[in-house]
Formats: C-alpha cells, structure tokens, sequence
C-alpha cells in the first residue's frame, strides 16, 4: 500500500522587520496544517533579510542558541500544537564568535530532533557568507520524523553533489534546500540542479528560494519554490517567481522503491575507486 506523505515549502520576501517575519511563518505553518501539510520547509534564514549581501557585524545580532534559543522553543510549541513537522533554516550561534548557518528540525510533538549546518559557504559578490558562518562540521545527518526520513542541504551547498550523496545513503527520502538565490547569479541552474540531485539519488526534493529585492542590495531572489521526484518530475506548479507562495504538495513515497528497482545506482557504487575525489 502506497504511503503518501504532504509535504509543504514556502517562500515569502521581507516584511522589513524580524518579529513580523516570524509572524508571516507562524501563519503560513498553520495555513499548510490547514491544508492537511505534515512537513513544512521555510527558506534559508528565515525570520531575517538575507543580510550577507553586505558585510556588517550589526547582523551578528540575529545569532541564537539551537535549540537553547526562543525562536526554536516558539516553533516547537507551534509543532506540537498543529502536529507538523518543521524544518527552521536559521542563524545558529555555538559560542560568541563561532557562527553557522543552521537548519533545526521539530517533529510533529514538538521534541527537536536535530540540526544540519551549511557545509559550503561563498564568498562572492552579493554572497558575503564567510563574514557570517563558519562551515559546517557536523555531518549529514538525517533525521527521523513523524512522516519519514527528512534530510536538508542549504542553499550553495547544492552546487555540490557530494552532501546529497550522503544524504542518501543515510536513508533521506526527502532533502530540502533552503535558499536565497537570485536572479541573475543562478536562475539557469535552479530548474536543473536540485531534478538532478534527486534522479542521481533517488528521492525528493523540496526547493525553496525567497522572492523581492530587499533593501540590503540589487538581489532579486526569485522564487520558483518547487518539489520534484526521483524522475525529475516536478510535483504539481512551480511557484511564482516573485509573490509569497505557500506549496503544499503529496509525494507518493512508492516511487523511491520503483526507481531504485529500476535504477541500481546504489548497488553498482564504486567507493573504493573514489579515493582522489576527497584529494584536497
């Protein structure tokens, strides 16, 4: 018998101040709730501008403890009253000074189960990260929810087919990717990159990118939130690329077993010939 699960990604732009942001989220988590949702991604720094396209310490101040801090414990109450999974990309501070870009996760009772960190961090123009984060040291974990096996990858991260590797071998049978992309930089990869991720390991994928110009820079986040399955197709529309959009959408969960039936990428893996890839 089939197991579908509902998933949800929204994207929104910056409402211009942080408690608002937070505010917007609440209520899209219940609006995908309402919708019969049982996993819900937000994007990359959720409840903040996209502050790395300056460089200023003021920003340090968006920082907190995960899951220590009071943004994490409001989302878990929220979890655990709409019984939803939540995945909540934010700006994790370790100790003061020892910084990532982090994604904590909530299952539907509210209990945090875990975070990912952001392994690869830019540094290019409009993308000033590496003033902000350091890279992830901690894996790629996936973790264990209500409604299955839920792995993230954020944001530049995904131009890396190593992360996503991983992740499905550790069992993922969805990968989000939070993000904050634009429109001149990546739009030509945004359709292409994270299809194939999915084909070449053989799950789904949730994407999710802002949208709007806000008044940091010239970035125009452009959208285009979408899930696609392990034969690249996408599930239902892809969002506007430049209106908030909740996407709420079923992935049929019978289809990792037929493609990986079809297709054994896993069994005919050669790691033991792949030791000069992880050459520095």
């Amino acid at each position: 018998m089939s197991r579908v699960i509902r998933a949800a990604v929204f994207q929104t732009a910056w409402t211009g101040d942080k408690e608002s942001m937070i505010q917007v989220h609440e209520q899209a988590a219940r609006d995908a709730a309402a919708q019969g949702a049982q996993v819900l991604c937000f994007q990359e720094l959720f409840y903040g501008p996209y502050f790395c396209q300056v460089q200023d310490k003021a920003f340090y101040e968006y920082a907190e403890q995960i899951p220590e801090g009071p943004i994490v414990q409001r989302f878990q109450a929220l979890a655990r009253e709409l019984g939803i999974v939540l995945v909540l990309p934010m700006y994790e501070e370790e100790q003061p000074g020892v910084l990532y870009n982090t994604a904590a996760v909530i299952d539907a009772d509210g209990s945090y189960l875990g975070k990912y960190r952001k392994h690869h961090i830019p540094q290019v123009e409009g993308f000033w990260e590496k003033f902000y984060f350091r890279p992830g040291n901690a894996g790629w974990p996936v973790f264990d929810t209500a409604v299955g096996k839920i792995g993230v990858y954020i944001c530049y991260d995904r131009h890396f087919p190593e992360g996503w590797r991983a992740l499905g071998l550790a069992g993922a049978e969805i990968v989000f990717n939070p993000s904050a992309t634009s429109r001149g930089l990546s739009a030509y990869l945004w359709q292409l990159e994270q299809p194939a991720a999915a084909v070449a390991n053989e799950y789904f994928v949730g994407a999710i990118n802002r949208v709007g110009v806000e008044e940091l820079g010239s970035n125009d986040f452009y959208g285009t939130s979408y899930f696609v399955d392990p034969e690249a197709q996408f599930v239902g529309e892809v969002a506007s690329d430049k209106e908030t959009e909740l996407v709420v959408r079923d992935l049929d969960m019978a289809k990792l077993r037929a493609v990986r039936d079809r297709w054994q990428f896993y069994r005919d893996r050669r790691p033991e010939a792949y030791e000069p890839l992880t050459a520095p």
